[in-house]
């Protein structure tokens, strides 16, 4: 794989949350038990039993990606009223003020595309919004639109409004996210992926076991915790593979962990350099381009090798530290496949 192709790639690998969260929901009856389990009571008690069916497709713009995935579902109340389910999750580390307008936006354009492949419609059908949370902090912002409306409290009741759940995950027990096992194993790995790295790691032994559950989980969950755990290794995912998996676990450790460690660690080393060469911008203003731009490509390094070999001595940082950008570009590429963190200094005479 080239650097053109790597880099061409980097969209894909900053949002790991979109693409579990798509993955995992794509499945009506995970879906299903979504809506069953986090609506209000009122609300999923009027729907029909059998699972919901996804619309393809994404209301949320582009420049949004890094903040917000989202999912719509189709169903119908027992009466036989159509209804949608538009769930967005907020995958900041902390809560956004704004999350109501996106709702608002997202809900607008299912609408406006309900309305232009009807021409002749004469009811919309009912859209109910819903806010997946997983973020460090506790969610605290009201949830309904008219908070975010700067208007006189005598003019709230002709003023456009809606209320929708918020599904924080933080303050939910790991035992309780979910009685259904695929949802359950998505929304743990999705709490975990915003906390820090001790947390992350505390938590691996309940991960393990959710997918020794799910086993048809394991590549995209493996890829999301490549991509959001910061301490995983490849003994980590040595570990996972054989719990989950035993009866192939050679074959799976060659053709799948293998090939996807080394597809991570690519795309991550191509987002260090752009990030390295970022930082250098903006720190070249005041200590020289140059400096500034080894500073940054030696930060990546450094997250580079920890996500690789764990906890680092301090002879490494003050060897990254020194060198030069050339020589921090030519120890990136060896971690590939350097069997120790000493052998990614090594001379090679």
């Amino acid at each position: 794989m080239g650097e053109a192709d790597i880099i061409g790639r980097m969209n894909d690998i900053a949002q790991p949350h979109d693409r579990l969260f798509k993955a995992v929901l794509s499945h009506p009856e995970t879906a299903g038990a979504l809506l069953r389990e986090r609506l209000p009571v009122e609300v999923s008690r009027l729907l029909v039993p059998e699972p919901p069916q996804l619309v393809e497709g994404s209301f949320v713009e582009e420049h949004l990606w890094s903040y917000y995935a989202d999912r719509l579902f189709e169903t119908r109340t027992l009466t036989g009223k159509p209804v949608l389910f538009y769930v967005l999750l907020e995958h900041k580390s902390y809560e956004d003020e704004q999350a109501a307008w996106q709702l608002c936006r997202g809900i607008y354009g299912i609408m406006e595309q309900k309305s232009r492949a009807e021409g002749n419609w004469q009811k919309l059908p009912a859209v109910l919004p819903m806010l997946l949370y997983h973020g460090q902090s506790a969610w605290r912002i009201p949830n309904e639109l008219l908070a975010l409306i700067d208007a006189d409290e005598a003019m709230t009741p002709w003023l456009l409004n809606f209320r929708f759940p918020v599904v924080d995950l933080g303050p939910i027990p790991n035992q309780e996210l979910s009685q259904e096992s695929r949802l359950r194993t998505c929304l743990l790995v999705l709490k975990y992926g915003t906390r820090d790295p001790q947390e992350q790691m505390e938590a691996m032994e309940e991960i393990m076991a959710a997918l020794a559950e799910t086993p048809e989980l394991l590549i995209p969950v493996v890829m999301y915790l490549l991509t959001t755990f910061s301490h995983l290794n490849e003994d980590h995912v040595r570990q996972i593979v054989s719990r989950v998996n035993p009866q192939e676990e050679t074959e799976m450790l060659s053709q799948f962990a293998q090939e996807i460690l080394a597809k991570n660690k690519l795309e991550w080393i191509a987002l260090g350099r752009q990030e390295g060469r970022q930082e250098g911008r903006q720190e070249g203003r005041q200590e020289g381009r140059q400096e500034g731009e080894q500073q940054g490509e030696a930060k990546i390094l450094l997250c580079l090798l920890q996500r690789r070999y764990g906890d680092l001595p301090s002879w490494v940082s003050e060897k990254v530290s020194n060198a030069r950008p050339p020589l921090l570009e030519e120890w990136s590429m060896r971690i590939l496949d350097a069997p120790s963190l000493e052998s990614v200094f090594a001379d090679p005479s």
